[in-house]
């Protein structure tokens, strides 16, 4: 099974990185400047669970596509999502299945739109991963986990197939028969610690000191509600370790939006915050105060970046 992987960033490197490690068929989809480092350094990962120099792997250029690929797994950025389907566009063939690896649900209405319906698998992984400034794959936390499947759920012979390729790679990887589900109960928590921590800028111990229990609950709780009006109500177990992990005393946690206002750099507020609320009952119901005061401050905050840097 040959398998793209779009980019070698946190993500592609961190899950392609230990697929090639396993001895599968990967090659890494790469931009000029990605290549360019990858040929002097290689790529290196530093993580928990040992690290990784594997020098020059296999690598393409998207105008060196040459033919269709088994899967292309897409963990690119929401706002970067239409050029990135441009460039593996000519590596989706008719039996091609596409593992996306984003947060929300935007993404999967837009590949649908672009590819079909039928070659867009559900996915997602749980890990906390970056980028140093020589180009290291930077694993954070002892989280590296990654679960795909139908999103119409149940099981395919494709997902076993792929299940057989995950097998023996150095990260936990879970064939989900409810990963629509999965999604949804992560995009409440992903939304939630995003829309928090990013309005008050603090992490969740810094706001629970400061009294903020009733507006992080507040905003998980309105998160909540609207994957219920979707018909995915969070199972009590997400609701549970949600509420607990944006209440924590002392929790040093910040979303990685948060992280991006820091630093300056482009955030996801549609993809993650507003296309939630978006989602929302659109009469009869509360308005979702919290989380909309959350969206609003980021896009105060995106407003304000374009004008700085225009």
């Amino acid at each position: 099974m040959r398998f793209l992987v779009v980019g070698a960033g946190a993500l592609g490197g961190y899950f392609g990185g230990r697929l090639l490690e396993a001895g599968r068929d990967v090659t890494f989809l790469l931009r000029p400047r990605r290549a360019a480092q990858l040929a002097k350094t290689g790529l290196v990962v530093q993580s928990p669970f040992g690290n990784l120099e594997l020098p020059a792997p296999k690598h393409v250029l998207a105008e060196n596509i040459d033919g269709p690929y088994d899967v292309v797994v897409v963990g690119s950025k929401a706002y970067d999502l239409e050029s990135t389907m441009d460039s593996f566009a000519p590596a989706v063939g008719p039996d091609t299945v596409i593992l996306p690896l984003l947060n929300g649900m935007k993404h999967i209405d837009q590949l649908v739109e672009r590819f079909g319906d039928a070659r867009v698998l559900g996915g997602l992984c749980m890990i906390s991963a970056t980028l140093d400034d020589e180009g290291r794959v930077l694993h954070l936390n002892d989280l590296h986990g990654l679960s795909y499947g139908e999103r119409a759920g149940g099981r395919s012979a494709r997902v076993d197939a792929i299940a057989a390729q995950f097998a023996g790679a150095r990260f936990d990887a879970t064939a989900s028969e409810t990963i629509a589900q999965d999604m949804w109960e992560k995009w409440v928590f992903i939304a939630s610690a995003a829309g928090l921590t990013s309005l008050m800028r603090a992490a969740i111990g810094d706001i629970v000191a400061a009294g903020g229990q009733d507006v992080a609950l507040s905003i998980f709780d309105e998160c909540c509600a609207i994957a219920t009006h979707n018909g995915f109500a969070p199972r009590p177990a997400a609701i549970q370790r949600g509420r607990a992990v944006v209440t924590t005393a002392g929790s040093p946690m910040t979303a990685s939006m948060y992280k991006d206002i820091v630093r300056g750099a482009a955030v996801e507020a549609d993809h993650i915050v507003g296309d939630l609320l978006g989602r929302a009952p659109k009469s009869d119901s509360p308005v979702p105060t919290a989380l909309r005061t959350a969206y609003v401050h980021l896009k105060a905050y995106e407003a304000r970046r374009a004008r700085e840097a225009g």
